[in-house]
């Protein structure tokens, strides 16, 4: 079976590696899982105790409206309920944006070191990505706007960015939104907008009023620690939403995904004490990675992006033979780079102390 060309020159997206594989791979426990970004501390508890209710009730299918999970959002985020789309994860989110607005020979424009699944989306449609440069290692506004053309759909800019943990502020975002097409969907991608602390960066959801071709795409996998349930939403206006729920598919979003995200929603204390050792774990790596002398970029999100300087893989390797998983970036452009996601505090130092002894040797 021949696959379509734009789907066989496609580079598949390579998750982290799981402790389960590398626990078989080297016969060692106690594996330390610092490549994904995921939340150290885990779900809310009111999360873990509304899914175990929930579990009689699984032989049933799912709301497909997602009408207690989208009433909850409406009220937390004060936006309209049929402005809200759920999907499973938040990168359903973005490809169902993807095949509702792109057509074939439609450009979408990305920045280098962005999330890697924007050209994949794009790409897999028959469409053309054009890749914009990122000095500094985030978004670079004037290039993007410069590389917009009468074939442009959609601006994919993730805030904060994933891998570089970079952010737009508000005052270049608003020149921004005021300079791009009105026919043009700006997508802002805000996986990790719960972790900002820097009092200019730009809540999107303020824009909506005065742009109708903005997308704001959020997760439950980060801050609320639900990635294994999959579940994230977009907030459009209402009739995108409308042409988006036609190519949705029925039932999208499983039932104990929905389950947990609401109850997630009402632990404020969850999201406050995730944040709280978030910022802790930022200062510890600071600190450290100074000492040793590594190079790395200052993160808005629950990630640091380390410059090895050289080719990263054999220290990759040898914090694997450590039992501490980070994640190689090459990728995304960046050759001698590795992400490594902020834990518990005795992670962090694990992770530390397995890299001072590497560049020593």
């Amino acid at each position: 079976m021949e696959p379509r060309a734009s789907v066989k020159n496609l580079i598949p997206y390579v998750p982290g590696k799981p402790i389960e594989e590398l626990e078989r791979e080297l016969g060692i426990g106690d594996v330390a899982k610092m490549a994904s970004n995921e939340n150290p501390i885990g779900p809310s508890p009111l999360a873990k105790k509304a899914l175990l209710e929930h579990m009689a009730r699984v032989n049933l299918y799912p709301d497909g409206s997602c009408f207690e999970l989208r009433r909850k959002l409406s009220e937390k985020l004060g936006v309209p309920e049929d402005t809200i789309i759920i999907g499973n994860g938040s990168n359903e989110v973005i490809e169902i944006v993807a095949r509702t607005f792109l057509e074939p020979g439609d450009e979408a424009i990305y920045g280098r070191h962005a999330f890697i699944v924007y050209p994949i989306v794009t790409q897999s449609l028959g469409c053309s990505h054009v890749v914009s440069r990122m000095p500094g290692l985030t978004h670079d506004l004037e290039d993007m706007l410069s590389l917009v053309t009468d074939k442009t759909k959609i601006v994919y800019m993730a805030n904060p960015n994933n891998p570089t943990g970079t952010i737009v502020r508000r005052d270049e975002f608003e020149w921004f939104l005021e300079r791009v097409p009105e026919n043009v969907i700006i997508l802002v991608d805000e996986a990790y907008f719960e972790y900002v602390d820097d009092p200019e960066y730009p809540d999107t959801l303020r824009y909506h009023s005065v742009r109708e071709s903005l997308v704001t795409v959020r997760t439950f996998s980060k801050i609320y620690g639900l990635a294994g349930l999959r579940v994230g939403y977009g907030v459009a206006s209402s009739d995108a939403v409308s042409y988006m729920n036609r190519v949705r598919e029925p039932f999208n979003v499983n039932s104990a995904a929905q389950i947990a995200a609401c109850a997630a929603l009402d632990d404020e204390n969850h999201v406050a004490e995730s944040k709280k050792i978030n910022c802790e774990g930022k200062k510890y790596f600071r600190s450290r990675l100074d000492e040793l002398g590594i190079r790395y970029t200052e993160s808005h999100a629950n990630f640091f992006l380390i410059d090895i300087e050289k080719d990263p893989m054999p220290v990759y390797d040898a914090l694997l033979r450590d039992g501490v998983i980070t994640r190689p970036v090459g990728g995304y452009g960046l050759k001698t780079h590795l992400r490594v996601s902020i834990g518990l505090a005795q992670e962090n130092e694990r992770f530390i102390e397995s890299l001072r002894g590497i560049i020593k040797r």
